[in-house]
C-alpha cells in the first residue's frame, strides 16, 4: 500500500499551551459561562471557618516586566491548625476544620492582571523528625514547616504547571527554621517566596507577585 501524501496546502497544526481554554474547562464563569452546578472558585471560608481571615493578592509578571492576565491560579494549604483536608495528613493532636477545604482556585482579573485568594493564615505543618547532634533515635526531635501556601500556575505559554510557595512576612522565626526554604540558598531568592503583610481596610492582605522569568524569578519546585 503506498504511502499518502500530504498535500501541498497542509501545514502543521498550530501547537495550544494551557491558554486561552484552560478558562473554559476549569474556571467557566471567568470566561463567562455558567456551565458547571458546582464551581470551585477563590474564596475558601465560610463564616464558620476556624482561623484569621486573610486575602492573598497579586499580578502575575513575565520575562520582560509584562503583567500577564490569563493565568489561573491553584491554592493547597493547611488549616488554621496547620492539618490539611486530606486522608494522608495524619498529624497528631490537629482536628480537621470541616467548614475549610484548603483548595481554591483563581483567574488573574482580564483587565488588571491580579489575582485573588479569600482565605486563613494556616498554621504550622509538622514536617519529617530531625537527628539531633548525637544522631540517636532518643535525640530525635520533630521539625515544623513555616506557615505557607502551595500554589500552582499555568497560563498561555507555560506548557507545564509550575510549582511554588507562598510565605508569611511576618513568620520570620518560622520561615528561618523551614527546611524547604533553607534548601535555597540565596536570601534574595528566598524573599521571592515571601508574601507582604498590609492592613488593608476590608482586613489583612499580603501581597504576593509571582515572576516567570528574569532577575528577580520567582523560585519553582520541580515535583
Amino acid at each position: 500500500m503506498s504511502q499518502q501524501r500530504m498535500s501541498p496546502l497542509m501545514r502543521e497544526t498550530a501547537s495550544q499551551t494551557a491558554g486561552p481554554y484552560v478558562h473554559i474547562g476549569l474556571a467557566p464563569r471567568a470566561a463567562g459561562l455558567d456551565i458547571f452546578e458546582r464551581n470551585f472558585g477563590n474564596v475558601l471560608t465560610t463564616a464558620e471557618t476556624q482561623g484569621e481571615r486573610i486575602r492573598i493578592e497579586g499580578r502575575v509578571f513575565d520575562g520582560i516586566g509584562t503583567v500577564l492576565k490569563d493565568v489561573l491560579i491553584e491554592s493547597w494549604q493547611a488549616n488554621a491548625a496547620g492539618r490539611y483536608a486530606h486522608p494522608a495528613d495524619r498529624q497528631a493532636g490537629k482536628a480537621l476544620d470541616p467548614h475549610f477545604r484548603g483548595w481554591g482556585r483563581a483567574c488573574t482579573d482580564f483587565e488588571t492582571g491580579v489575582y485573588r485568594f479569600d482565605t486563613i493564615k494556616p498554621g504550622l505543618v509538622a514536617g519529617r523528625v530531625s537527628a539531633g547532634s548525637s544522631g540517636s533515635i532518643a535525640d530525635r526531635s520533630p521539625r515544623f514547616m513555616a506557615p505557607h501556601i502551595n500554589l500552582w500556575i499555568v497560563a498561555r505559554g507555560i506548557n507545564l504547571g509550575l510549582n511554588t510557595r507562598l510565605y508569611f512576612s511576618d513568620e520570620a522565626q518560622a520561615n528561618a527554621q523551614d527546611a524547604v526554604l533553607n534548601l535555597i540558598e540565596w536570601e534574595a531568592r528566598r524573599q521571592t517566596l515571601v508574601a507582604t503583610r498590609e492592613e488593608a481596610p476590608g482586613g489583612v492582605v499580603y501581597r504576593f507577585d509571582i515572576r516567570l522569568q528574569g532577575e528577580a524569578e520567582t523560585v519553582f519546585f520541580d515535583l
